[in-house]
């Protein structure tokens, strides 16, 4: 892979609960200063702390940086970004775009930008915010693959796992069926574990035991034994309404192909009856309450 080019300035747009700790990890072991910019005072603040330079806004960034990281919340955020960037007098070279975004505008926004002299790649990432402080993210990219090679080494100062999936949008289309497959399997653990305890058995006991047969997972391990067992599904970490927005790309891709999600449709509606009772802001596997009826939800085949 490519060594860091000395002559490369870095701006990262987007300090949230992901963002700020990849920005850190960029401070930190690359050894440069970072150009930075949030709309939150407070998370630019945390940055410049560590060694950052805060810029006054996103025109000012698109004439000194390079290289732009972007960590927002949708891809109506990154458009509207890009189009500043693309509207500056001097312009970056490379656009690494680490949000979750539908995929088609993310393709169609790459072209805008190519048009512009900007390339594109889309850098999303999974796991946890203790993952983003460790610097073992999965990140999964789509671009060129010279755009890859020059984004790589510091992709992976934030990352334990860099993947180059294929062209644009196929990074997005990892990193979006990845999480869908986690809602799918925390739905399916949350049926296991209410049907275990109403016959009898401790979930702690029974995920224990199914983690030594074929019915193992990254999911039930972390997920299912740390989270569902336990009934603990605390805030600011991968929210409800995160899950949702996700699981929502996912049935955007089967719509396009023409696909009948009906497992990840019923997955999404439990998570928005979750979100709409109180549990918007909890870790995601708080659905549990939803499927056990612990919680009034009204879904069909809930356990009374």
């Amino acid at each position: 892979m490519n060594t860091i080019e000395k002559n490369d300035t870095l701006g990262f747009i987007g300090l949230g609960v992901m963002g700020g700790p990849m920005c850190a990890n960029l401070l930190r072991k690359t050894g440069r200063s970072v150009l930075v910019f949030d709309t939150a005072p407070a998370a630019v603040n945390e940055a410049v702390a560590l060694g950052a330079e805060a810029v006054g806004n996103v025109a000012d960034m698109a004439r000194r940086a390079d290289i732009i990281f972007m960590s927002l919340p949708s891809i109506s955020e990154v458009e509207a970004v890009a189009d500043s960037l693309m509207k500056a007098s001097e312009r970056p070279s490379l656009i690494v775009d680490m949000s979750t975004s539908n995929v088609q505008r993310t393709r169609q926004l790459a072209k805008k930008l190519e048009s512009a002299g900007i390339a594109f790649i889309d850098a999303p990432v999974a796991r946890t915010k203790q993952a983003a402080i460790d610097g073992k993210l999965f990140i999964s990219v789509g671009g060129a693959d010279a755009d890859f090679q020059r984004a790589f080494p510091y992709l992976e100062h934030m990352g334990s796992d860099v993947l180059h999936c294929g062209e644009v949008g196929s990074g997005q289309i990892v990193k979006i069926l990845n999480n869908y497959m986690v809602f799918l399997t925390v739905n399916a653990l949350s049926e296991t574990i209410t049907i275990g305890r109403r016959a009898g058995m401790a979930a702690e006991k029974l995920l224990e035991l199914l983690s030594l047969g074929s019915a193992d997972s990254f999911v039930l391990r972390n997920h299912g034994m740390k989270a569902l067992a336990r009934d603990e599904f605390p805030e600011k970490t991968f929210p409800m309404t995160y899950a949702i927005k996700d699981c929502a790309l996912a049935l955007d891709l089967a719509r396009e192909g023409g696909v009948m999600a009906r497992v990840g449709t019923y997955a999404h509606d439990v998570m928005c009856k979750a979100r709409d009772l109180g549990f918007a802001q909890n870790y995601h596997p708080a659905v549990i309450h939803v499927i056990d009826g612990r919680v009034e939800a009204g879904l069909p085949g809930s356990v009374p």
